[in-house]
């Protein structure tokens, strides 16, 4: 059975060229073929390989994490990778190491909040990884709230100098990735103490451990929180804990881009607009978005081949038995995160062009569309995020029992991508965020501040306050000006539901306390909207191939008519539809998945992901599962021995108890 492509059949009904889609998902021909290139590369490559890492303990496991991390480096070096192809390979590595932290956060960091020379400084040693840097922010005892930090930077006068330290148990630094064993250095956040007055949380640039020997410098406690959620997955990373006792850094190592201190101790704002901070911010949450999109694709790649592969039930007579994907009650489960996959990447594709638009803007000091992208940023960092960890698990259970086995690649994949929901924001409370901008925009309607980017809709909130679905059959859901209406009239109508009910409020703050759940789902509806929103713009591009166009129609609709399904009772209850034409969206949504049924399988080839960085065996390219399955089980430690170790010491005697007690 060995190289038979088991999926052959359901490739050749595709209705549309797969190269065509490939280009399209990787966003040009050109990223498509760089793609390309460097995930076969990483595939081809033994020692990337990552099959055995689950059955690794973790001291195995991070010198394993290590050995790769030093190799792609290596590789780095030998093919002269550009920074872009770097980062390519280190993602196809697939396995989280301190590198991301360095990559990610530390390099970053230095270059958005630093000073030129600081620049000119600290970033060749970091290019170099002659330096390997973290980013510790978060806290023992705070997270989202940054403004809560309790680390301290005071300065001393009389030697020129910051002295971190933390003050309580709850001020430990906790989580930095890369901080638990690699990081020589680290961009702190403390909070600024000159002469006595607190001056908020700033970053500083702090040396942790010694170049020569790598052991912690004086006054420095630094280690590993400890293991993770799942096998291997997240374990892989040395998310760690550090403590200051009063250690002492250079004046000069205050991140000071944006404010200062002078040699005699006076606070000082830079000329260079503090908002130019948030322009990395967007970078850092559209990076978030993209990611999803992959995590996604992945999980959804593994489910529809699986699902194509596997039969249960249905034969008569001997004859073969359906293929589980035939089955309308997988289809209803498992197109709906195919169509999210490529929403999720369309969207991130746009926040890299609102990423670009807002530095440009700042740069130029134009500040007006700040609080529209932040607040933008946010929400679809958390629609993406909480959909993407709740598709992969769902995608788990569309496999069935085998989804389970470390072997399926999914439990991996969702331990790994998992934390995303809490990391840069807390979900919950980045929806809060954008609930608040909502609120404020809707406040300032009449004024001169009208609304932009994605609140423009607000603008016509009269209109949409009086809408009512036209929408007379099925089809007609197809129209992008009834799937739009629906949604902004929707998210219209919550927004403003609650800003009447925290208009009793004479403390605004108390009515967010009080409403903060209504805000919530207020806020999901207005990300939800940007998404369908985007999907249907990238319809009007100029995609290749017009078989393409129709499979990106078709799953267009599944997105906008799924969540319009999920979240009926907002539509019914804001009254943009009725009940009826809530029965037509079901009978499209029916239609599109079966039109989508042909086409699945070359819909997750265009992801163009190998099989060593799918890293699965139910989502194999060729579908040849069980032979794999059965050979994998054998590599399991456990099968090294016949007789496992500990049943002659433990069972052994149990056993022969209980032949001497029934002989009695």
């Amino acid at each position: 059975m060995e190289g038979v492509d088991h999926l052959a059949f359901e490739r050749n009904k595709a209705q549309f060229d797969v190269d065509d889609m490939k280009i399209v998902w990787a966003g040009s021909r050109e990223e498509f073929e760089l793609s390309d290139r460097i995930s076969r590369l990483v595939a081809s490559d033994p020692a990337f390989r990552k099959d055995n890492r689950v059955m690794l303990d973790r001291k195995e496991l991070f010198k394993n994490t290590l050995r790769k991390a030093a190799y792609a480096w290596k590789r780095i070096i030998e093919l002269r990778l550009n920074e872009r192809e770097a980062s390519k390979l280190r993602s196809f590595v697939d396995q989280p190491a301190f590198t991301d932290l360095h990559w990610g956060m530390f390099v970053p960091a230095i270059k958005g909040q630093s000073t030129d020379e600081q620049q000119e400084k600290w970033l060749p040693l970091a290019y170099k990884m002659q330096i390997i840097g973290c980013y510790a922010q978060t806290e023992l005892g705070h997270g989202s709230n940054v403004q809560g930090l309790e680390t301290t930077a005071t300065f001393d006068p009389k030697t020129d100098e910051f002295v971190i330290h933390s003050p309580t148990l709850t001020s430990s630094k906790w989580w930095p990735g890369g901080l638990g064993k690699m990081s020589t250095h680290a961009v702190v956040y403390a909070r600024l103490i000159t002469d006595g007055q607190d001056h908020g949380v700033h970053g500083f640039i702090v040396q942790l451990r010694s170049l020569d020997d790598h052991f912690p410098l004086p006054g420095i406690t630094v280690g590993d929180i400890g293991m993770k959620f799942g096998n291997a997955a997240y374990n892989s990373m040395d998310n760690g804990v550090l403590r200051f006792d009063h250690v002492r850094i250079p004046r000069t190592q205050m991140l000071m881009r944006f404010s200062q201190v002078t040699r005699e101790g006076k606070y000082m704002h830079s000329s260079v607009p503090r908002q130019l901070v948030y322009g990395t911010m967007v970078y850092v949450r559209q990076a978030i978005v993209s990611d999803a999109s992959i995590a996604l694709s992945r999980a959804v790649c593994i489910a529809t081949r699986y699902s194509a592969v596997r039969r249960q039930f249905g034969s008569h007579n001997g004859g073969v038995e359906t293929q589980v994907i035939d089955y309308k009650t997988q289809q209803a489960r498992l197109f709906p995160l195919l169509a999210s996959a490529y929403a999720f990447r369309f969207v991130g594709e746009w926040l890299k062009w609102l990423y670009t638009d807002v530095t440009q803007r700042l740069q130029a000091n134009d500040f007006s569309t700040l609080p529209e992208a932040h607040a933008c940023t946010a929400g679809l960092k958390s629609l993406t995020t909480t959909a993407t960890a709740d598709g992969i698990e769902e995608c788990r259970k569309l496999c069935g029992g085998h989804g389970y086995l470390c072997s399926s690649g999914l439990p991996e994949l969702f331990a790994v991508y998992v934390p995303a929901c809490t990391y840069e924001g807390d979900n919950t409370v980045l929806l809060l965020q954008v609930a608040r901008h909502l609120i404020k925009t809707i406040s300032q309607l009449g004024s001169e501040n009208k609304p932009v980017g994605t609140t423009a809709y607000l603008a016509r909130l009269e209109q949409l306050m009086q809408y009512h679905s036209d929408v007379k059959k099925a089809e007609d859901w197809l129209k992008p000006n009834a799937v739009l209406g629906a949604f902004e009239a929707r998210a219209a109508r919550m927004s403003v539901a609650c800003a009447q009910k925290l208009s009793k409020f004479t403390n605004p703050e108390e009515g967010f306390q009080e409403f903060s759940a209504d805000l919530v789902q207020a806020a999901l509806a207005h990300c939800q909207l940007i998404v369908v929103s985007k999907f249907i713009e990238k319809l009007q591009q100029d995609i290749l191939g017009r078989g393409v166009k129709q499979q990106l129609e078709v799953l267009s609709g599944i997105y906008a008519l799924f969540l319009l399904h999920k979240h009926v009772g907002d539509f019914l209850s804001t009254g943009c539809i009725n009940p009826e034409q809530g029965s037509l969206a079901n009978e499209q949504l029916r239609s599109l998945y079966s039109q989508v049924r042909p086409n699945a399988i070359a819909l997750v080839d265009a992801f163009n992901y190998t099989d060593h960085y799918l890293g699965s065996i139910l989502g194999r390219y060729d579908g040849n599962v069980y032979p794999k399955l059965y050979e994998e089980a054998w590599k399991d430690p456990l099968n090294d021995s016949v007789i496992p170790d500990g049943f002659k010491e433990y069972i052994q005697p149990l056993l022969r108890q209980q032949l001497r007690n029934a002989r009695l």
